[in-house]
């Protein structure tokens, strides 16, 4: 199946010297994958050099003159980078030249950007950022991870709904089990928010196992597929996550590197310490969708490398080849159905 994404070079903060190369190999690897950079051509066509021509068709440069900064507000950058290559990146989504789109920049202008140009699937209300963690069961899908702070019961059920979908498409679970974030496993346990999205969830078609705590998003007693929460707290549980994985990795340097003694106890451990690390390499987990959106759009980390990069771009590639969208409005609509007539 042939894919044309649409790629936002400039985001970021490295911008073409991440991306170029990421689009390189993965064109390498993917005979079936179109891709269109958009950016400023003078700075991109340096980092391609001949490249260009050899890929003949399958890499198109489209020019932007602006770029979206990392720190800019979304409505500025909503009403004065109409050219940015974020902007036309997704406008390419839009006009259906590209299948979907993929950026490392600024997360809350790409959110505002892409609902603005996209609009959301008929029945969300607003639209999710999911992603996956690294867990002692392989992963599992956490969302929302920012995108709304404030969210009502039927907001964490509509997420519930779509990542359901998500995971079922890309990870091939026939019926993914969901589970509700919460301060306790109990059903007395929680604020409103919860005990009301979980009697939604209960009375669904939804595989739901119930609340979940903190630690069942890497390492519970039981493999949860989905976990969904507002984007307050599914954030700081990123962020939590991210902040204690560098503390064990920079603790473990700093031990490892004490006296001769333990540097020899390092390089005797380290088959072991690069299995571990290779297993939890964020890079290798990079990539966050946004959900709701009638378009594919994909959000990179800021700082990804060329590796990292590439794992987005692969991701949205897998979700062009199942369709996302397609099956995501299809459930949606199913479910609204339900409702009315329950």
């Amino acid at each position: 199946m042939h894919s044309t994404i649409a790629i936002d070079a400039m985001g970021g903060d490295f911008g073409a010297q991440v991306t170029v190369p990421a689009c390189l190999d993965c064109l390498s690897d993917n005979p079936e994958l179109t891709l269109i950079l958009v950016g400023d051509t003078a700075i991109l066509e340096p980092y391609l050099g001949e490249k260009v021509s050899a890929w003949q068709n399958r890499l198109i440069l489209q020019h932007a003159s602006q770029q979206v900064e990392m720190h800019e507000s979304p409505s500025k950058a909503l009403k004065n980078k109409k050219d940015s290559s974020m902007r036309v990146a997704i406008n390419l989504v839009h006009e259906g030249k590209a299948d979907a789109c993929v950026s490392a920049g600024n997360t809350g202008a790409l959110m505002a950007t892409a609902r603005f140009v996209l609009k959301t699937i008929p029945g969300i209300d607003r639209p999710g950022i999911i992603s996956i963690l690294p867990s002692v069961f392989g992963h599992t899908h956490v969302l929302d991870l920012g995108a709304n702070v404030d969210c009502t019961a039927e907001h964490l059920f509509q997420f519930a709904v779509m990542g359901n979908e998500l995971v079922k498409a890309v990870e091939n679970i026939p019926n993914p089990s969901v589970g509700l974030l919460n301060i306790g496993e109990e059903e007395v346990k929680g604020n409103e928010q919860v005990k009301t999205a979980a009697k939604l969830l209960e009375s669904s078609s939804l595989n739901y196992i119930g609340f979940v705590e903190g630690n069942s998003l890497n390492a519970g007693n039981i493999k949860v597929d989905l976990v969904v929460c507002d984007g307050f707290v599914g954030n700081v549980a990123l962020k939590s996550i991210e902040g204690a994985a560098k503390m064990i990795g920079t603790l473990l340097k700093e031990s490892f590197s004490k006296n001769l003694l333990t540097k020899l106890a390092g390089l005797a451990a380290y088959p072991v310490l690069k299995s571990f690390k290779d297993r939890i390499d964020p890079r290798l987990y990079n990539g966050a969708s946004f959900l709701g959106l009638k378009g594919l759009v994909i959000k990179s980390h800021g700082g990804a490398d060329a590796l990292a990069f590439k794992t987005a771009i692969k991701l949205a590639e897998l979700e062009i080849k199942q369709d996302v969208i397609k099956k995501i409005s299809e459930q949606v609509e199913k479910s609204l159905a339900l409702s009315k007539s329950a």
